[in-house]
């Protein structure tokens, strides 16, 4: 049915200031310099995301604008981080709008004031809005950019990132979708009203520099190009219209999860002078952070997801925190054109943090067909995330400030064991770009320098509820199915390799807090020789891959809550991480949790004989798989003897057909790297399409296969999760990676 849109006044309000002046004309003298407001140029703040808040001295209903413009608009404007100016507007409008992006559409109650620091404080006498209704608009010389009003810090830039979002965002909206979003606005029970809030402070956390030469017709154009904004901004929209079914739906009382965490990154350094601009592979594990000198407590790597009634409103929020060791491969070129490689192992990086800022999510609801009606089933979570900023040498001569851009997240949670209790996964994989930016400390704050490396990550991140007392006779005396993937860097010989696997793996009865257990693999290498040939290799084995029930170190007590240690002969002390070493390695291999039911396990591998990586295995389903809709998220990794390839999959789908076929597409984003020029591509979109035939046992183990293409893997629970390792070995180019496809609930 086809909404009609409300009556509203036709009037475009000009700020004034009480003399009937235009509020800019008192604060047009003022050098561009603003005193003691916070430029991110200037204090690179770890805990924070990427955009400085601004938000200082106001009040509640109060809202300070920023305006920010390309170099080229205003070579003499004060420099802010995406090299973009500060400058003072000319003139700036406050004013109702829809779809259209009218300014004719209603009045907003509000009065100005001009701070000590020049900038423009507004007042909204109702409120800041919360919508994407009320629009702000600035102008500087000619220039006119545009922002919503209701960025949730309070601190409105206005510059292209923000223009951005109102054109694309709002403006790709028809008449219903816009007054679906209103309903929601005007309800008092609809969390996703503040959606709006939450993408127009994060658009300006993306750190994507702008031309110095740039326009604004340009600007837009570059920041349309990144694929990774541009489907930032398009999901948050569609976020944006699910409506108050969905948000006042919450299936999580308060939670917390141990996490794995597996980031594989493709992007390019400019540290070195021997290998400025090469291209980098990178691998990125979760670790544990010890706490006190003395080891008797720990940071374990955790989400915490809480649900929560505010302002008579369901609210579930989530917030990670994991630690991790970095792990990279500089791949250049000599200087008689020859492929040359350097490996920098976990030592040269220092303990770094992976962490997302807490913030509201939205749970879908349960499906609402009859057949249904009393299964409690699984639920998507739904949010955008920001992520913190991390400092690392802050006593060293090379002071590091890393930087990553927001994502959408669209998770899978598993159906809870009671209507009242929590998921026990929570099961994702994304993509985030980033930088790692040269610091300097100048009075106590870290300003900017030089860009040291950009950064382009594939994240998976499986969290698994915690135990409070878990056993290892939950595991014991099962079959599980397993997937991995695995790079490894630096051999002599072959110094890059991307392996992945399936097969099974058969637990014994524990001894104590040891749990023996054998796996038997089929496994795939993509692998790139020392003279930068690339091959494809295939082998099977078996293996002793034992288990230990790991005590986890707490400040308030110790105690088995899931976590595990995946150890070959010795899992080492129980609550500190294993030393690694010739003689610890290959005996320990890494660490892990399970679910405490058991069903479900994921280790991070670390230093392994198979180098760094994640394995997730699973018990048999306890259902057949049946026609179905899937999220489809991962990455693929793909290299010929000239270019290396990351394919992420953040927005693909696998259908499974009642003819006993399957139809895969892979959209997402893809980084190029390409050596013969060290050029290393931004996000492009791209997206593979694939028809599969499909076969698969009662026991969990799957097989698609159709053309190129071969993906083996498990699935498990009620047929609602595959993982699938793929490959392709027919090369000139060879692919291989790791895929998480997870059920779409029906009422999406």
């Amino acid at each position: 049915m086809r909404l009609n849109l409300p009556t509203l006044l036709a009037a475009t309000l000009i700020l004034t200031a009480c003399s009937g002046d235009s509020a800019i004309d008192g604060v047009k003298e003022i050098p561009n310099r603003f005193g003691n407001a916070v430029n991110a140029l200037d204090d690179f703040s770890p805990g924070s995301t990427g955009d400085s808040n601004n938000a200082r001295g106001l009040r509640p209903n109060e809202v300070r604008v920023t305006m920010e413009v390309p170099a080229s608009v205003a070579p003499q404007g004060e420099p802010t981080r995406r090299n973009l100016r500060i400058v003072v507007p000319d003139r700036v409008e406050v004013y109702r709008t829809d779809y259209t992006l009218r300014k004719d559409l209603g009045t907003v109650r509000f009065s100005t004031a001009t701070d000590d620091d020049g900038y423009l404080i507004i007042a909204f006498e109702d409120g800041v809005p919360i919508g994407p209704d009320v629009v702000i608009e600035a102008s500087y010389r000619g220039t006119t950019l545009k922002a919503l009003a209701a960025d949730s810090d309070r601190d409105v830039k206005v510059n292209p990132f923000s223009h951005y979002l109102v054109v694309e965002g709002l403006g790709n909206y028809d008449a219903v979708d816009f007054q679906t979003v209103m309903n929601c606005v005007n309800s008092s029970l609809c969390l996703n009203k503040y959606v709006w809030g939450t993408v127009a402070d994060q658009v300006h956390d993306f750190e994507i520099d702008i031309g110095t030469n740039a326009s604004i017709a340009s600007a837009l154009d570059r920041l349309d190009n990144r694929a990774d904004f541009k489907a930032y901004v398009a999901a948050m929209a569609d976020y944006a219209l699910l409506g108050q079914d969905n948000s006042d739906t919450v299936r999580a009382s308060s939670a917390d999860y141990n996490s794995i965490f597996l980031g594989l990154e493709l992007g390019q350094t400019f540290r070195e002078s021997n290998a400025f601009g090469a291209g980098q592979w990178g691998v990125r594990t979760a670790q544990e952070e010890a706490l006190t000198a003395t080891g008797s407590a720990y940071l374990y790597p955790a989400l915490t997801l809480t649900s929560f009634e505010a302002f008579n409103i369901n609210v579930t929020s989530l917030a990670t925190d994991i630690p991790y060791d970095r792990q990279t491969l500089i791949h250049g070129l000599d200087n008689g054109g020859a492929q040359t490689f350097f490996n920098r192992s976990s030592d040269l990086w220092a303990r770094n943090s992976h962490s997302s800022a807490p913030g509201a999510a939205t749970l879908t609801p349960p499906r609402s067909d009859a057949q249904n009606a009393d299964a409690i089933d699984p639920a998507r979570l739904l949010a955008g995330r920001a992520l913190y900023q991390s400092v690392t040498g802050r006593d060293s001569s090379r002071i590091t400030g890393w930087t990553r851009n927001p994502y959408y997240l669209d998770a899978f949670t598993s159906a809870p064991a009671e209507p009242d209790s929590s998921p026990d996964r929570v099961l994702t994989s994304y993509f985030s770009a980033g930088k790692a930016i040269e610091l300097q400390e100048e009075g106590g704050k870290l300003k900017r320098q030089d860009t040291l490396e950009d950064h382009y990550l594939s994240v998976f991140e499986l969290h698994l509820e915690r135990s409070s007392d878990f056993s290892l006779s939950t595991l014991a005396e099962q079959r599980y199915n397993l997937v991995y993937i695995a790079p490894r860097f630096g051999n002599e010989d072959d110094p890059l390799v991307f392996e992945t696997g399936h097969g099974t793996w058969d637990t014994q009865t524990p001894d104590g807090n040891r749990l023996a257990a054998e796996v038997t693999l089929d496994q795939f290498r993509v692998v790139r020789a020392s003279n930068g040939q690339v091959r494809a290799e295939a082998s099977s084995g078996t293996g002793d891959w034992n288990l230990a029930n790991r005590l986890s170190c707490l400040s308030q007590s110790d105690r088995y809550m899931g976590r595990l240690t995946l150890y070959e002969e010795d899992p080492d002390n129980e609550c500190s991480t294993p030393e690694m070493g010739p003689e610890t390695t290959p005996p320990y291999m890494g660490l892990g949790a399970t679910t405490p039911d058991g069903s479900l396990m994921a280790f991070n591998l670390d230093d392994s004989y198979l180098g760094d990586g994640l394995v997730i295995a699973g018990k048999a389903p306890t259902d057949s798989l049946v026609p179905a809709l899937y999220r489809l998220q991962g990455v693929i990794v793909s290299m010929n003897d000239n270019t290396s390839r990351m394919h992420q999959i953040h927005n693909g789908s696998l259908e499974l057909h009642d003819d006993g076929n399957a139809t895969l597409t892979a959209k997402g984003v893809q980084i190029d790297h390409d050596i013969p020029s060290s050029n290393v591509s931004e996000p492009r979109q791209a997206s593979l399409d694939s028809s599969l035939g499909v076969t698969a046992t009662e026991d969990g183990e799957i097989t698609l296969s159709g053309g190129e293409l071969t993906l083996a893997g498990f699935y498990t629970g009620t047929g609602d999760q595959i993982f699938l390792t793929l490959r392709d070995n027919t090369g000139p180019e060879f692919q291989t990676g790791l895929l998480i496809a997870t059920v779409i609930p029906e009422s999406d």
